[in-house]
């Protein structure tokens, strides 16, 4: 268990009775190793623990196909998602921070959009719809509503009974944190026409170059589709 993904899955699954495995650290061959013998059904994590999993030479040998992931922590982005489902993982974005608790959103694929792999694929890369007593929104810097086209962006803020109130000894952090009576994430994003956030940056990541602001997220993604890149980063 590490920072936030320690909280709230692994609450679930104790109050359920539900068996836990845990590796230790993410070592890919003993990873494989626990996925194989412990016979896991899900996890939830960051983007390279899948990615790790599939590089040792003996990966192809283990069977992925009833592993499901949630990912958190930092985008899908469509290139891992690509490779995951091609090994069979049920693989599919999620959203959050430590100050929310943590899941603020989750991917949500139905049957009916899993017969447009297109569609699938693009709604598995976004951080999903809001989780059941999430009130978000995309905002503009006087705290309007930007339209829900999937292309206007803004920040995303959010209200929801589990969040935290402010930063211990730090009030004028905690006032900005909570301005307008939201909490503010410090995430850019967008919300489709059928309420899918994605979130594209962070306030502090966003590049502006000749006028125009570029999304860091979206040029790694770019970079990552191409089959000599492993993994994308902005430094």
């Amino acid at each position: 268990m590490f920072h936030v993904h320690a909280w709230g899955v692994p609450y679930v699954a104790t109050l359920l009775g539900i068996k836990q495995v845990y590796p230790g650290r993410y070592l890919p061959a003993t990873l494989l190793a626990l996925i194989a013998r412990e016979k896991v059904t899900f996890s939830h994590c960051v983007p390279t623990t899948p990615a790790h999993a599939a590089r040792p030479p003996d990966a192809a040998q283990t069977d992925l196909r009833n592993w499901k992931v949630i990912i958190g922590g930092a985008a899908l982005p469509r290139a891992l998602a690509q490779r995951a489902l091609a090994r069979g993982i049920d693989i599919f974005g999620g959203y959050g921070m430590s100050e929310t608790c943590p899941l603020l959103t989750l991917a949500q694929i139905d049957a009916e959009t899993l017969a447009g792999s297109d569609e699938a694929l693009s709604l598995r890369t976004k951080a999903g719809i809001p989780v059941p007593l999430v009130d978000l929104r995309i905002v503009d810097p006087a705290m309007k509503d930007v339209a829900h086209d999937g292309v206007a962006t803004g920040e995303v803020v959010v209200r929801a009974p589990w969040l935290t109130q402010g930063y211990l000894h730090d009030p004028d952090a905690s006032a900005t944190l909570w301005a307008g009576g939201y909490l503010h994430t410090g995430d850019i994003g967008n919300i489709d026409a059928d309420g899918y956030l994605r979130v594209t940056d962070r306030i502090k990541d966003v590049i502006k170059t000749g006028g125009e602001w570029i999304s860091s997220l979206a040029l790694e993604d770019i970079i990552a589709l191409h089959p000599a890149v492993n993994e994308a980063a902005r430094q």
